[in-house]
């Protein structure tokens, strides 16, 4: 099977997309299952993980109803009020939701350096393994030192990083998340998405060969049953399209063995998030 790891749905609102700036204007829309479907099936996916992309429970309550009406929506990534002193409720309310796998924050816009450090944050954390709850990791470079001193916290619980953490490959530079990744990667419980790559390179001369010793570095670091194919769609069409993104993986995993392919552009997922 053919898992994308990460995609994501929304009803366009101006206020709650407001991250979606003028370079991004050609994802001012709607973006609904029935518009994933068609390139799915096209693309021969057979499913996927919605990952929030707004921070509220309403977020958390529509994309489990799209993952009711859709079958191949497999699983949900949702978000929670991880620092609320009513977490353990919360978590306890959605423990029967089946396809709701884990949840995210989005701590890329945190102002606050050490926001994952946080007393709260991490008792939020803490209560997430009891229940088998995965963690998204959405964070940049500048992040990856807090996050490493984090993921120490919790040997046990599954945590994946999103987009390798956003390297900064339109302007090339590569060593300081290189030498933090590495460090990231010594822990076996974090897993690592191929995904988001070619909005983080310029949106329109990107080339396979500018992204692909990111790719390279991610694949010794966390080997081939740690990381996982995702599109990030429709955030990648601001810089291509779905198949552009699906070939830039597998064409960069060809030289890994049929069953390392299999694991990237699938099982990982299905073992990660329990699918």
């Amino acid at each position: 099977m053919i898992i994308d790891s990460h995609q994501h749905f929304w009803v366009y609102d101006a206020k709650k997309h407001s991250w979606i700036d003028d370079t991004m204007s050609t994802i001012r829309r709607d973006f609904l299952p029935k518009d994933l479907n068609k390139i799915y099936q096209e693309n021969n996916i057979d499913g996927c993980i919605a990952v929030q992309a707004d921070q509220s429970r309403e977020e958390t309550e529509f994309l489990l109803k799209l993952s009711d009406e859709h079958q191949f929506i497999k699983g949900v990534v949702g978000w929670v009020a991880l620092s609320a002193a009513s977490i353990e409720a919360q978590l306890e309310a959605y423990s029967s939701v089946k396809k709701l796998k884990g949840f995210r924050h989005i701590v890329q816009a945190e102002l606050n350096p050490k926001f994952l450090l946080q007393p709260d944050f991490l008792r939020g954390i803490a209560a997430l393994e009891k229940y088998n709850y995965t963690y998204d990791l959405l964070i940049l470079p500048h992040q990856l030192g807090a996050t490493l001193e984090f993921i120490k916290k919790f040997p046990h619980q599954k945590f994946i990083l999103d987009h390798m953490a956003k390297p900064y490959i339109k302007e090339g530079f590569m060593d300081g998340w290189a030498v933090l990744i590495k460090e990231i990667a010594k822990h076996e419980n974090v897993y690592c998405k191929l995904s988001g790559m070619i909005t983080e390179a310029d949106y329109t001369t990107w080339s396979a060969a500018q992204i692909e010793p990111y790719m390279d570095v991610v694949l010794r670091s966390f080997g081939p049953d740690r990381i996982l194919f995702g599109s990030d769609w429709p955030v990648c069409l601001v810089s291509g399209n779905f198949a552009k993104v699906k070939k830039l993986t597998t064409d960069f995993i060809a030289k890994c063995s049929p069953t390392e392919q299999q694991n990237i552009m699938g099982e990982n997922a299905i073992k990660f998030y329990n699918l």
